[in-house]
């Protein structure tokens, strides 16, 4: 039998204060997607207790930490991606609200931009699952309460 292990990437998809617009950060040096717009997220570690442990370690070091989102942890748009040298990754995409603070972007990004759902489609270069992953998950938008979601 052929044993086939996936990676655990958990996606953060951070919408405005105001629902209407996404953050996309743009790659740099970057095997698969280099100069391409994507969500903030990465793999979960080894030494990361819990997935929401995960995500604010991920968010914490590509946005920094003053950057707060507010986020759902147990409601995700799942995503299976091979990447170029054939690693298989689960990437679970969560909603999250920005709450305060600008995103301070690490060496993996060299832009930020907040995109709006109506230019979304066309905005670009991007990874093109974003534009039906960020309108299906703002439908959980006033779905859920407020007691659902975790300050990262």
């Amino acid at each position: 039998m052929t044993q086939l292990i996936f990676q655990y990437c958990p996606k953060i998809t951070v919408f405005s204060r105001d629902g209407s617009s996404v953050l996309l950060c743009r790659r740099k040096d970057e095997a698969d997607y280099d100069g391409t717009f994507s969500l903030i997220g990465g793999k979960m570690e080894h030494s990361d207790i819990s997935i929401e442990e995960a995500l604010r370690r991920e968010k914490t070091e590509e946005v920094g930490d003053a950057f707060k989102v507010r986020i759902l942890l147990h409601f995700t748009v799942n995503v299976l991606f091979v990447k170029a040298d054939g690693n298989h990754m689960i990437l679970p995409h969560h909603y999250a609200r920005h709450v305060a603070g600008v995103p301070v972007l690490n060496e993996e990004y060299s832009e930020a931009a907040w995109v709006s759902l109506d230019e979304l489609p066309e905005f670009g270069p991007k990874i093109e699952n974003i534009a039906w992953i960020a309108p299906m998950l703002k439908r959980l938008d006033g779905a859920v309460g407020d007691d659902d979601y975790v300050l990262i």
